[in-house]
């Protein structure tokens, strides 16, 4: 036996030698865990490109208390028992932190595992309020919260409709209906009460039933919680069917794709959105390098960059990638600097500043509503 050990000791200080300096001793691995398959995959590229532009940057940049960045990258298809299992293959790699999920569903799902394994989960897009209300000390978001957006979009509903015939549409999500409920509970705390409240059915084509209701109505305004793609169809199909309401939505609307589906009828939707990058001067230069390459840097893309900005600069105050450490630094209070703003957490996870505005859709562009 101690022949072995000495061998082995001294095979050990060979290599250590031989590898002294070597990138292979010095990488740290993060995970990121996104929607890469399916009919949602789009939200999921938008962040796997941000994840990849941040690394790059970072590591050019000297990396992480000397460490450059390794990442590995889990498709859990926007469902929560796969998000489950990336996340279990995530702890048997070792990462020290994942930058996801995409769909609060899946975040939801996946969070425990993490908590329970000490790693840091930073999401880029899910806005659940329930995700950082069971006292988790290792999970944060970039986004803000259902509620957050809820207080801007009633808020407005409230002060410029009042007098106004208003409904709630909603797909059924996590994310749809929290977003449409939290709306929905400021504008009914502002005195005022919706006429109709319609739930619709994801991947369905066609929404006619549900629009005949709203036309019934007479409905001047809805308000929408959901994701992109049945977003575009009902809106197209309410103007195709003459319906002019006032469409208003949250964040995940703000995608290429969602434009692409509605086309002309997109004109004058308004979005409850934080800083767009076209006049968010913090993002200016990253946003120059994206399209540099014909990256779209809408959507989520900046997030997710973002959530690898935070951790990255905690892990540099705390001089240490240890999650534990990691996370005491991110909820210390500390403004840390991302391309989507200064970003500061509560002892939730949760940003205590938000940038979130209403802006509405003009041309190719968004201009802050009046």
């Amino acid at each position: 036996m101690s022949r072995f050990r000495s061998g082995t000791m001294a095979s050990a200080l060979a290599l250590a030698t031989v590898f002294a300096g070597s990138a292979a001793w010095a990488d740290v691995t993060i995970g990121a865990a996104f929607v890469l398959s399916g009919g949602n995959a789009p939200y999921g590229l938008q962040e796997r490109r941000g994840v990849e532009a941040a690394v790059e940057a970072i590591n050019a940049a000297g990396g992480v208390n000397g460490e450059k960045i390794v990442v590995e990258f889990g498709d859990d298809a926007g469902d929560p028992r796969q998000a489950v299992q990336v996340a279990n293959d995530m702890v048997n790699k070792k990462v020290v932190a994942v930058v996801g999920h995409t769909l609060s569903g899946a975040t939801v799902a996946a969070a425990p595992v993490y908590d329970e394994e000490g790693i840091i989960m930073i999401t880029p897009s899910a806005t659940a309020v329930d995700l950082t209300e069971k006292g988790y000390k290792t999970v944060f978001r970039t986004v803000v919260r259902d509620d957050q957006q809820g207080k801007v979009a009633g808020a407005y509903i409230v002060e410029h409709f009042k007098d106004k015939k208003i409904a709630f549409v909603q797909d059924s999500t996590t994310y749809g209906k929290g977003l449409a409920d939290a709306t929905k509970a400021v504008v009914n705390a502002g005195g005022v009460k919706e006429t109709a409240y319609e739930t619709i059915t994801p991947g369905e084509l066609d929404y006619s039933a549900t629009i005949s209701k709203l036309k019934a109505d007479n409905i001047d305004v809805v308000y929408y919680g959901g994701l992109y793609n049945e977003a575009g169809l009902l809106l197209r199909q309410m103007r195709d069917q003459g319906l002019k309401a006032q469409f208003i939505s949250g964040d995940g609307l703000y995608a290429q794709d969602f434009w692409s589906i509605v086309g002309r009828a997109g004109e004058g939707v308004l979005l409850t959105i934080d800083n767009p990058p076209e006049t968010n001067p913090a993002a200016k230069d990253v946003v120059a390098a994206l399209k540099a390459k014909n990256i779209d840097p809408a959507g989520y893309t900046l997030y997710a960059y973002a959530a690898v900005q935070a951790w990255a600069e905690a892990a540099k105050k705390a001089k240490s990638t240890d999650p534990e450490k990691v996370a005491a630094a991110l909820h210390d209070g500390s403004d840390y600097k991302t391309v989507i703003g200064d970003i500061a957490y509560d002892s939730k996870g949760d940003r205590t500043k938000s940038g979130y505005a209403l802006f509405k859709r003009t041309g190719t562009t968004f201009e802050p509503a009046k």
